[in-house]
Order: C-alpha cells, then structure tokens, then sequence
C-alpha cells in the first residue's frame, strides 16, 4: 500500500528528518508540505512538492492519506483539527496539547471513523523507559524525573517526561516527597510538582533530548534512562506511526499503546 503524506514543517530539524525518512521509504510517498513562510514555492530539496502555508488549503487540494505534524502545539492542533474534518488520518509529534485538545480531537476522531497519534515521545527506546518507570513507580513511590533537552525547545517539563509521569501515576501510590519542613531557598530549586513527584528541566545547547527516571528506597537507587543522540532515532517510530494509523477508527495518545 502506498501512503501518500503531507509534511507540516519541513524546514525544522525533525521535519527534514521526516521527509528523508519518507524518501528512503518505498512504501510512503511526500504528496505536500505546509510551511508558513513558503507558501505556494516549491523548495530546493523538494521537488515537485506543493508548498502551502494554509492547512484547511492544502488538506483540500492534496489528495493525502495521512498528515505528519512536528511543529509546536498552538499550530499542531488546529493542523490536527483540520486534517481530521478532511478525512486525513494524523500523527502528530508535537507536545504541550491539553487535555480539552486531546478530548476535543478523540471524539472527532471518533465520529469521524479515523485514526488519529498523538505520541509525545517517538523514540522506541524512550517509550520502553516510560513503561519500565510505571512498572517499577508500584515499588518504588519516591522519584524524580530529569529531562533534558536542546535550548530552542519551547515547552518545559516536555511532553515526555509529563507522560512518564501520568504513566507512574497509574501505579504508584500517592505521597508527598521529601521533608515535611523542606523549604525552597531558592524557587522552583525543587522542580515541578506532578502529583507529588518531581519534573526538573535542563535546556542546553549540544542536547537532544535525554531522559532519566531515578527512584529511592531504603539503601538502594534505581535509574531508567533513556538518551536521544539524534533526530533519527525517532524516525522509526514516526514510520510505525504513518503505517498504524491507516488501520485505527480513533485517536491513540502514545506510541507504547500501538506498539
């Protein structure tokens, strides 16, 4: 079957990403791209490519089976909304969504018949971290998440660690950690509070995107990491994506749900 795709952000690091990984890829074919400053030109790197800046525009002239967003949550959304109402089927990579987005989207999706992914993380390897975090979170109730990122990243905590977090949640029983009289000298030193657990950021330049879940117990420590050396490493995922969404009647939130 041959999967014909439109590409929101192809001038991003993990857009151009994508579009190699579509080239390289027998099965799935590049048909458009929506790029907000590049409307109507085809690029160097994408020939014969339509260039919309419009969404709702390029969704009804492109005759797409599935829409591929990597672009930041405000845009992706309405990207999402709009692909949706013109029967293409989404996969989406971008963070930061609320739950009424996600809500809003999942009875869309339903309704409409289509399916719909919405993956915070599309590294194998970071998903398997999350699921390994929320099996030991049973045991092990005090922890911390540190994620680290690039510094051109917009959202803090990432939509990854949140998900760890929401996944840990399910299992763990609640409690609030450290001393009762702990005291922040300095805030936020502490980090975010989810649920009693706690989200501490790094934005660096030379990251990618990196992950550790660290748990304590009496006399011992346990250590769930995950390390993103490059954007390729979610170039799997994001082609798993592509190929599932084509059989779902509804929207899945997280790639470990279809793996």
């Amino acid at each position: 079957m041959n999967i014909r795709i439109v590409v929101a952000g192809p001038r991003g690091k993990m857009g151009a990403e994508a579009i190699q990984m579509i080239h390289r890829e027998e099965n799935l074919q590049l048909v458009g791209c929506i790029d907000r400053k590049h409307n109507g030109k085809v690029a160097e790197n994408l020939p014969d490519v339509p260039i919309y800046e419009d969404a709702e525009e390029c969704f009804k002239h492109i005759g797409a089976d599935t829409f591929v967003d990597l672009t930041v949550p405000d845009v992706g959304y309405k990207h999402t909304k709009a692909a949706l109402e013109q029967n293409i089927r989404p996969v989406i990579g971008t963070t930061g969504f609320t739950d009424e987005q996600i809500s809003e989207l999942s009875i869309l999706s339903r309704e409409k018949k289509l399916g719909c992914i919405i993956a915070p993380n599309f590294a194998i390897g970071a998903v398997l971290m999350m699921t390994f975090s929320k099996m030991a979170a049973k045991y092990f109730p005090d922890v911390d998440i540190i994620e680290k990122h690039h510094d051109n990243k917009l959202d803090a905590p990432s939509g990854s660690s949140i998900k760890t977090a929401e996944l840990m949640k399910e299992t763990r029983n609640v409690k609030d950690q450290g001393h009762p009289n702990e005291k922040e000298t300095l805030i936020g030193a502490r980090g975010a509070d989810f649920d009693g657990m706690r989200i501490h950021s790094v934005r660096l330049p030379g990251l990618v995107a990196h992950q550790e879940v660290l748990f304590g117990g009496p006399g011992q420590t346990l250590s769930i990491k995950h390390d993103s050396y490059n954007r390729d490493s979610f170039m799997e995922g994001i082609k798993l994506a592509i190929e599932e969404v084509m059989n779902l009647e509804e929207l899945v939130y997280g790639l470990e749900n279809i793996l």
